[in-house]
Parts: C-alpha cells; structure tokens; sequence
C-alpha cells in the first residue's frame, strides 16, 4: 500500500468535486457559464469560429481566478500585491540619511560662538565700565 504525501504541507489541497478543489471547481462552473452564454448571445450575430474564439476569451479569466498561482499567491492575492506596489506605494524612494554626529557638532559650535561673543561683550562691557568708573572719579 502507498499513500502519497507532499513535501510541503501548504501545497495540500483537499478534492472536492472531481479531483478539484473547491476554488478550482467554481470556477471551471462559471467559466463554462461565461462559454456557454456568450456562445448562445453571440451565435446568431457572428460566424461559428469567432464565437468559439470570443468563448474561450471569456472563460479565460476565470480559469486564471482558479488555477494559476503565482509565487504561492492566488489571483486576489497577488492583485492586491500588484495593486500595493505599483498604486499606493510612491515610485521613487527618497533617501535622507541622517547624521547624528554631525547635527551634535554644528549644535556645539554654534553653543561655543555664541558664549565666545557674549564673553567678548561682556570683557568690552567691563573694561567700559572700569574707564568710566575711573573717569567719574
């Protein structure tokens, strides 16, 4: 007796309807409605090759919803992955690197200029006011 098991438990899908998963077996259904619909729409309007061209076009879609899978994503997942990255998220990334070190030292220097121009107005001021307290007496 053999019994097959996947490599990878996320792979297993479980058959419902023959041989198909659930997903996949709705929409084969609605693939073969949109088939047969616009074959009966379309029949009396255009010739029997285009019609059958125009079916396949329109079941196309939905065998895509239900069997394709792209880099483990279905359908609606990677269209809302397409839609992020291509729509919501900007193009162009721009980058403004930030140096800590550096803002740190032009803070510190302008602190130090600006004591060292106090400190010199305030020695001009005091020698100032030396003269003019000796001239006064």
């Amino acid at each position: 007796m053999e019994v097959k098991i996947n490599k990878e438990i996320r792979q297993y899908t479980e058959s419902i309807f023959f041989g198909l998963s659930l997903r996949q077996f709705i929409c084969s259904a609605l693939a073969c409605m949109v088939a047969v619909a616009i074959y009966f729409l379309l029949k009396p309007i255009l010739d029997i090759g285009i019609v059958s061209w125009l079916c396949m076009a329109g079941a196309v879609p939905f065998v895509l919803l239900g069997f394709v899978k792209y880099n483990g994503m279905t359908a609606e997942k990677f269209f809302v992955a397409w839609l992020k990255s291509e729509i919501l998220t900007p193009k162009k990334l721009l980058f403004k690197p930030s140096n800590y070190y550096l803002e740190m030292y032009k803070q510190e220097k302008k602190y130090k200029e600006k004591n060292t121009k106090k400190s010199k107005k305030e020695k001009k001021d005091r020698k100032g006011k030396k003269k003019k307290v000796s001239k006064e007496k």
